[in-house]
């Protein structure tokens, strides 16, 4: 593995601070973790697909879906993440393959995927030409009828939190916050280093115009946490039996409504590759 500079440095500095690793195993994570992986069960087209996991960490998700048995190929840019992923994978009878690389310009032949996750490109380039090149670039590698799942940050997210914590009235990341709602560019203030680097959040139609522009067949958007996370007691809540059944329900049914996505700090849309 090289030591090319695939991503920003900002970037790198982050998730080599942050525990990517142990991000899904407290918190919100844990319940992250299980609700993704049953979004994309939803849309894994065979019994062993080949799929491709763009930005994939650390691999949770890529020994998920190995173990289901199918051929996955991990694609990362950090280094940290590369070395832990691979480790991973060494520990499985049914490897995952892990490739150094980043979504604008992927190592696999034309239509040779069934399935493409964009874990974390959509969230992390902030320039709209890049992320044009991300999704072409996932089409490519796609078979006919293929399927793309991207995942993105809300252009609400940030608010929505600093309204629930006070944070709101800090001036900074007031600010910071009006720049996400507007223009969709997230970046951190200086006072608050433990926010995600640099980024973009999008406007759930914005996002779908992203994938539509360039001729991939809409199926839906869905809404990753949804609602749900607004109970003040979210996580006593998920703990309890009849009360996690009780936001569950909730979640199933507003997890499609357009009207209350944007509470909803992710998402994720899920296209389709035409036969044309």
């Amino acid at each position: 593995m090289s030591n090319k500079q695939l991503i920003s440095r900002d970037l790198e500095i982050f998730y080599n601070k942050a525990s990517e690793e142990t991000r899904l195993e407290k918190g919100m994570g844990i319940y992250e973790f299980e609700r993704i992986k049953s979004l994309i069960e939803k849309y894994i087209p065979f019994e062993k697909s080949k799929i491709i996991d763009v930005g994939g960490g650390t691999g949770k998700y890529s020994e998920w879906l190995a173990k289901k048995g199918h051929q996955v190929h991990l694609v990362e840019p950090v280094m940290k993440h590369l070395i832990t992923a691979q480790n991973r994978a060494n520990n499985l009878k049914n490897k995952f393959t892990v490739h150094e690389g980043e979504s604008r310009n992927l190592n696999f032949q034309d239509n040779s995927a069934d399935l493409v996750i964009l874990h974390g490109p959509l969230y992390h380039l902030q320039k709209k030409e890049d992320r044009d090149l991300t999704i072409k670039e996932a089409k490519r590698v796609l078979k006919k009828d293929g399927i793309i799942l991207g995942f993105a940050i809300n252009s609400t997210a940030s608010t929505v939190v600093g309204l629930m914590n006070g944070l709101i009235h800090k001036k900074p990341f007031l600010d910071m916050c009006k720049e996400e709602l507007t223009t969709g560019v997230h970046n951190p203030p200086d006072d608050f280093p433990w926010l995600l680097a640099e980024g973009y959040y999008h406007k759930p139609e914005q996002l779908k115009a992203e994938f539509t522009d360039q001729d991939l067949i809409y199926l839906n958007t869905y809404a990753v946490e949804g609602m749900i996370w607004l109970d003040k007691n979210y996580f006593k809540s998920m703990q309890d039996e009849e009360k996690r059944e009780t936001l569950l329900e909730l979640l199933k049914l507003t997890e499609n409504d357009k009207n209350v996505l944007q509470f909803s700090p992710h998402m994720m849309i899920a296209v389709q590759k035409s036969v044309r």
